[in-house]
């Protein structure tokens, strides 16, 4: 059994650290009868899109701009 911080933003459960769970787990959620501060949940954005990420085409990323201005 682990612990795993986390908010409700008003739709939908926000884990504040990577969570290990896997699809179809179950979960026991304890609702605590405490607040974040406005905005508190997210700290930063970086890394928000690192699932999209894609480490074979890393090594052309700094050619990427010159590449796609070439092609119009």
């Amino acid at each position: 059994m682990t612990t795993i911080a986390a908010y409700f933003d008003g739709n939908s459960v926000q884990t504040l650290e990577k969570a290990p769970m896997k699809r179809n787990q179950r979960l026991l959620i304890t609702v605590l009868d405490e607040f974040l501060d406005s905005g508190a949940g997210v700290k930063s954005l970086r890394g928000g899109l690192s699932k999209y990420a894609n480490a074979e085409l890393r090594s052309q990323e700094s050619a990427a701009w010159a590449s796609a201005a070439e092609e119009k």
